[in-house]
């Protein structure tokens, strides 16, 4: 095991373990601990890198949440019109929801924490506005923070559905929440 300045890696090791205990068993099932064994670290590095457990908490879920951020960038950034926006909408709800059963677990744990502790509330309120700062290069503000709900909404219930639901109701969807009154005149 790597020590010191030998072992520049150990803070982000830290991290991605924490993560992975997070979606294997729930922010209850984490410790300074089984973190440490699960990065194969020396238990008093979770001290020398971190002030205590919240710490560890809001670094791993702030890196959880530039990758969740990171995706919509990659589906969001390409469009050149409304149409392809909307495409690239409903293609971004199908790849959450058929992606990383991990993603899935780590977003509903960071809101079921953020629900209970304010400071955790202020990590989502930033990675919520991130999320719009994409979906606002197509789509005015308000709309933008429809798009988002509906985004969340959409890819949880994908996601733990028996049978989930097709593209083309996604599509829909979005395009209700994105058709303007002047498209929706004759």
């Amino acid at each position: 095991m790597a020590t010191g300045h030998t072992d520049p890696g150990r803070r982000d090791r830290i991290l991605a373990a924490t993560l992975d205990l997070i979606a294997e068993e729930g922010v209850a099932g984490v410790s300074h601990r089984r973190i440490a064994s699960r990065a194969g670290v020396p238990l008093g590095s979770m001290t020398y890198h971190f002030g205590g457990m919240d710490e560890v908490l809001r670094e791993a879920f702030r890196r959880f949440t530039d990758h969740i951020v990171a995706v919509f960038d990659a589906h969001l950034a390409a469009p050149a019109d409304r149409e392809e926006a909307r495409q690239a909408v409903a293609d971004l709800v199908h790849r959450l929801s058929e992606g990383s059963r991990r993603d899935l677990v780590l977003t509903q744990e960071l809101y079921t924490l953020a629900a209970r502790r304010p400071a955790y509330r202020e990590l989502t309120h930033e990675w919520m506005g991130r999320s719009r700062v994409h979906l606002e290069k197509h789509f005015d503000p308000d709309t933008a923070r429809q798009l988002d709900a509906l985004i969340e909404g959409l890819t949880l219930h994908r996601a733990l559905a028996a049978a989930p639901h097709s593209r083309a109701l996604t599509l829909e969807a979005v395009r209700r929440i994105t058709t303007t009154p002047a498209e929706r005149a004759p």
